[in-house]
């Protein structure tokens, strides 16, 4: 059985570390609520954005792209989006496991993020590039990522690219999620892509409006510069929404730690008051013994 210092320093030691996770975890509340306002304040545009193009789609017949082209042969690139660190929960494990399910085996993979890199290595793929992204997630920093994927895409190298992340419903649910980026599927230009639904079978379809449109100077040249920002956009919105995943996920991780430390501490001064009362009641014990035999 411990004796009562033991327990004291348990105590001090489990008092510690919940000042530790309680610290954590105001510093990923505050995270989360700037990471949760990017990701929601970017949804109406990539709704918006996605309902242009299919406005386009239902009035251009026969339109042809490099980003819409389907090749049968090729490899398959995928963009996996995980964390930098850790202490998040099991959101990069769940996610992996979707990838596993999901994706052909032995696909090259571009990894954003630390956590899903090794794990990737070790499994057999290769990793053709590796990113680190700022919080919050800026703009600019997107484009060469966006850049090298429709390069390698344009190229040749690859058949299709899938992006895999975690999608952000709400603080306690976050559901892992694959979106094929390349080949451009025209029929998914009709989805409402504000994300609120993707990954729980709720997209809903926009309504293209149908108007005769006037392209000036010409609608290939009016796509070609469309595609490349919904692309840019698209890697954006998945990155940002997996970020606000990873601040939301690692809140609650950080909060249930710390109300285990917090129960755990209470078990043990509960324990450490009974041995307390214990070793009193021995040594009355023991001096009334004495006291009667020196009578």
């Amino acid at each position: 059985m411990a004796n009562l210092q033991d327990i004291r320093r348990r105590i001090k030691s489990v008092n510690n570390t919940a000042q530790i996770t309680k610290a954590m975890q105001m510093v990923a509340a505050a995270k989360m609520k700037k990471a949760q306002d990017q990701a929601i304040a970017g949804r109406a545009y990539a709704d918006r954005l996605n309902a242009v193009l299919s406005n386009l789609k239902s009035n251009m017949e026969g339109l042809a792209h490099p980003y819409l082209e389907v090749r049968e042969e090729g490899k398959h690139l995928i963009v996996a989006i995980s964390t930098d660190k850790g202490l998040c929960g099991a959101i990069n494990t769940r996610l992996l496991k979707k990838i596993n399910a999901d994706l052909p085996a032995g696909s090259d993979v571009l990894t954003i993020g630390k956590k899903l890199r090794e794990q990737f290595s070790n499994a057999g793929n290769e990793i053709v590039a590796d990113y680190s992204v700022i919080d919050p997630v800026p703009f600019d920093a997107i484009k060469e990522i966006a850049d090298y994927v429709v390069e390698a895409f344009t190229s040749g190298t690859y058949n299709k690219v899938s992006v895999a992340f975690t999608n952000f419903i709400s603080t306690l649910d976050q559901q892992p999620h694959i979106s094929q980026l390349l080949p451009i599927d025209p029929s998914k230009l009709a989805e409402k892509r504000d994300y609120e639904g993707v990954g729980k079978g709720e997209v809903e379809e926009t309504q293209a409006v149908e108007k005769e449109y006037t392209f000036e100077p010409n609608p290939n040249e009016v796509l070609s510069a469309l595609l490349p920002q919904y692309i840019n956009f698209q890697v954006y919105q998945m990155l940002v929404e997996a970020r606000a995943s990873e601040h939301s996920a690692r809140m609650v991780a950080m909060k249930a730690a710390t109300d285990n430390a917090n129960n755990l501490a209470k078990d043990l001064k509960l324990e450490y008051n009974k041995l307390r009362q214990a070793a009193i009641t021995q040594e009355l014990l023991e001096i009334t013994t004495a006291m009667k035999a020196m009578e």
